[in-house]
């Protein structure tokens, strides 16, 4: 029987590294004595802050634009960030660990206070920089001036100060692109919500300058809205319809359609260019004075969206106004139907679609029987009997006008109706 246990005495393959001799956490005595002279140049440095202070400022108003702006923007202010950051900075070199925290903390505020403010990232870090190397020169300077023979010890901290200043750098650039990141969202969102407004005609006449500053569009403007079905189209970017060169648009997506605020140019016609994304149904607006009236374009927008076939196209509201009466109040266009042809509904289904199916070719032919004939493929007395018939059952009279917009108003209810 086989044992279960390994013989200590079998050999393991391979050779048994030898352990590594561990570090020491003391450091050396040079290190020692390097630290020495660091701390006592640091607190040199923190004592004429704020010589050294001046020195930074003037040095950011020669080298940096950005900050020479700055400076004669708010010199009170400028000056103060950079005390406060060097005194941070030295203290962290006489107290690493105490002071790290509040070294970090008055770095973000910096850089965070920065980028809500507009100075470039590249100008920031500059400053930095700078900051760093000024520190630095301090240090060497002052130890030259107090104990030359000990300068050669600061090559053995170099590495503690610069690794510092990245740091540092690494830091201010963290905070500078997360608030940038922030204001840019709430940009944009202020966006969403002033487009949106005028959209649903809830804006207020004192926020119509904000919102064409953010929508880059002018107040007193002549526009149309485009409304685009959302529904239809994947991966909707903002380019939903082509409106042409030169014009210009804020798109918005809502929760059914995509709503391009089009603004017309004096003496032109608002026109969607036909070739569109196949399958694209698009409606658009009369033209409206104003960004005020940009809510009721939205409503007739979507009444000429609610037009458009299901196989797509694009609807111009001007193009289709008795449509857009019927359509804008489903209620009376079922009505319509129910008087003009319900009288139809005791017929076989198949004959009624007969019937009807005659009375819109006619309609659409301008009231010609010879051409709805060609187009129905059948004799034009056979036109002319059907409708006949259709007056015999409905009561009503295709030479009276009146009775000639009801029936073309209750056949284009029924085509909407059926969708």
């Amino acid at each position: 029987m086989q044992h279960a246990v390994r013989p200590r005495t079998l050999t393991r393959p391979g050779p048994v590294p030898a352990p590594r001799p561990r570090t020491p956490r003391v450091r050396s005595l040079i290190d020692a004595d390097a630290l020495h002279v660091l701390h006592r140049a640091a607190r040199v440095l923190l004592d004429d802050l704020p010589q050294l202070t001046d020195r930074l400022v003037a040095v950011l108003q020669e080298q940096e634009p950005a900050y020479r702006a700055a400076v004669e923007g708010d010199a009170t202010g400028i000056w103060q960030e950079v005390h406060r950051s060097l005194r941070h900075s030295i203290a962290s070199l006489l107290d690493p660990r105490g002071a790290r925290d509040g070294a970090r903390r008055c770095t973000w505020k910096i850089g965070a206070a920065r980028a809500e403010q507009g100075l470039p990232l590249d100008a920031l870090l500059h400053a930095f920089r700078l900051g760093g190397s000024l520190v630095w020169q301090g240090l060497v300077d002052e130890t030259s001036r107090a104990a030359p023979e000990d300068v050669r010890l600061l090559v053995h901290v170099a590495s503690d100060v610069w690794n510092f200043v990245d740091e540092h750098c690494t830091l201010v650039a963290d905070a500078y692109r997360q608030t940038e990141r922030q204001l840019a969202w709430r940009r944009e969102n202020r966006v969403r919500l002033l487009a949106a407004a005028l959209l649903d005609g809830t804006s207020r006449i004192a926020d119509l300058p904000e919102a064409a500053q953010a929508l880059d569009l002018p107040e007193h403007g002549r526009y149309v809205v485009v409304a685009v079905d959302g529904t239809r189209l994947d991966g909707c970017s903002g380019a939903q319809a082509d409106l042409g060169p030169g014009v210009r648009v804020h798109w918005h997506t809502g929760v059914d359609a995509h709503y391009g605020i089009a603004l017309v140019a004096d003496g032109a016609d608002p026109v969607v260019p036909p070739e569109q994304a196949p399958g694209a149904r698009i409606g658009v607006s009369g033209v409206v004075e104003g960004l005020a009236a940009v809510g009721e374009a939205r409503r007739l927008a979507d009444t000429a969206l609610s037009l458009c076939p299901g196989s797509g196209g694009t609807v111009r509201l001007a193009d289709h106004l008795p449509a857009a009466l019927v359509a804008s109040s489903p209620e009376l266009g079922a009505a319509l139907v129910d008087r003009l042809l319900g009288p139809l509904a005791h017929l076989e289904p198949a004959d009624a679609e007969v019937l009807l199916d005659t009375l819109a070719t006619w309609l659409a032919c301008d009231g010609s029987a010879q051409r709805a004939s060609r187009r129905l493929y059948c004799h034009r007395n056979t036109v002319l009997n059907r409708l006949r018939r259709y007056e015999q059952l409905t009561g009503r009279s295709l030479s009276r006008p009146g009775d000639l917009v009801e029936v073309s108003l209750a056949l284009t209810a029924r085509t909407l109706l059926r969708r």
